[in-house]
């Protein structure tokens, strides 16, 4: 008698994120249809349908996969300093926000297209409504250990100056993506503006 084969159900809906993003980071988001997303992912139409019930259902899910990775991005570059400080900490994380690398930039081409998407959609304005306070309060955090242990520049204000930095990859992204100004270029911006309030590393 044959056994079953088991299916990870979790492991196949990554799957089908992972495809998702990945057309959309090289053809933008109206290049995906049922069709592709089941083709690029190696599994059949029915499979695709079987784990999302509607195309919506498939973007918000991917969206949150998408913005999952780049945490566990971030995080696992944390990892390999030794007791990262917090300026190190706000400086990865405002990097990982630039098309510096091919991660990053593929990362920022699926926010900007998801984004867009969001506009008209509740439920992937939800996602983002969800995800940037926790990034303000990481930031906020961050500098708020930084300014007890005596590293932050005197007059600076924890909750503002994260909102500003925050703005600052923003302002840098669509320049570098467009070749108006390289990588090198937008990160010694960030360097310039955390070198402002920092007082040493």
């Amino acid at each position: 008698m044959r056994v079953p084969k088991r299916v990870d159900h979790q492991a196949r809906r990554r799957q089908i994120a992972e495809a998702l993003i990945d057309i959309v980071s090289r053809e933008g988001m109206e290049a995906v249809n049922l069709r592709d997303v089941a083709a690029h992912a190696g599994v059949s139409m029915g499979a695709v349908q079987h784990y999302f019930k509607s195309k919506e259902d498939m973007l918000v899910h991917a969206a949150g996969h998408a913005a999952d990775k780049v945490s566990d991005r971030i995080e696992e570059i944390l990892r390999a300093e030794a007791g990262p400080t917090p300026r190190k900490v706000l400086r990865t994380v405002l990097i990982e926000m630039l098309p510096v690398s091919d991660e990053a930039r593929s990362a920022l081409l699926v926010h900007i297209a998801f984004l867009l998407r969001a506009l008209n959609s509740p439920r992937l304005r939800s996602i983002y409504a969800k995800t940037w306070p926790k990034l303000v309060e990481l930031f906020v955090d961050t500098l708020r250990t930084a300014e007890r242990a005596g590293d932050l520049a005197p007059g600076t204000d924890p909750a503002l100056e994260a909102e500003l930095l925050l703005a600052v990859p923003d302002g840098l992204a669509a320049s570098v993506l467009l070749g108006r100004r390289t990588g090198a270029e937008a990160v010694d911006v960030i360097d310039y503006h955390l070198d402002r309030i920092f007082r040493s590393g």
